[in-house]
């Protein structure tokens, strides 16, 4: 189910005050991305907002319209303050239903641990017309609406749902990337760089500097969708990285 020659996106919205306060350390963007890339989906955009109906709707509306895809995390879970999708649900102008499947699931995994009671049954809560997206962790499942993905805050969670939705989304060609590393200052290569992107269509490059050992470097990261044209960039940079006098290290630095 893929088209190599569009480029199809996602936004992610990180809910959350514990993000915002410092408290909780955000992973999940780092996983939905790599994932994402390997869906042939770009990660694009990323908001961090507190946990508040309006901030949540206003994201969700704006988000869901610009991108083929949008991802939330955090939310959906069994607390007074987990009210993302009572938030969707208002967004989209539909009511919260009880997922019958999903109170299925939990009845299920809470039979030896206490049972089903009002605070884990806020799990099965869903958007009206929503189906589930798996997990094998906790029982308490995502929640798949059109182009909408609600997903757990906490990572290892997050990263089985994106596990159930492997191969379930339509994208285009897979981003590949290579990269190359060197001691040299970037600015002493910033045109080696414009140029040698601008003679290879389809390919970006990216410059991250770091300072080490007391000299500055760089490690150069090429990337496209197009194998032969990567490695027509890779070879063409490092060729004029040699003709300048800098050593690089293929993988980076």
């Amino acid at each position: 189910m893929t088209d190599p020659q569009r480029i199809w996106t996602a936004a992610a919205v990180i809910i959350g005050d514990e993000i915002l306060s410092g408290r909780t350390h955000d992973k999940n963007i780092a996983q939905i991305a790599t994932w994402l890339q390997v869906q042939g989906i770009r990660l694009t955009e990323v908001r961090v907002i507190a946990d508040d109906m309006d901030a949540i709707a206003e994201a969700v509306n704006t988000l869901r319209a610009k991108h083929d895809y949008l991802f939330t995390t955090g939310g959906i879970g069994p607390t007074h303050d987990d009210i993302t999708v009572d938030a969707v649900a208002a967004a989209l102008g539909i009511e919260v239903i009880i997922h019958p499947e999903a109170r299925a699931m939990l009845e299920d995994y809470y039979e030896t641990r206490g049972g089903l009671n009002e605070g884990r049954l806020r799990m099965a809560r869903v958007p009206a017309g929503s189906d589930l997206i798996p997990n094998r962790y906790t029982g308490a499942p995502g929640i798949r609406l059109g182009n909408l993905f609600l997903m757990a805050g906490v990572p290892h969670i997050t990263a089985g749902m994106l596990d159930g939705l492997t191969g379930e989304l339509e994208g285009g060609a897979p981003l590949l990337s290579e990269v190359i590393g060197s001691w040299v200052p970037e600015s002493e290569v910033a045109i080696l760089l414009r140029d040698v992107e601008q003679a290879h269509e389809g390919c970006q490059i990216g410059s991250y500097p770091f300072f080490r050992e007391g000299r500055s470097g760089a490690n150069f990261v090429i990337r496209s969708t197009d194998p032969d044209v990567l490695q027509s960039c890779v070879d063409t940079l490092c060729e004029g990285l040699g003709e300048l006098g800098w050593d690089f290290t293929p993988g980076g630095i």
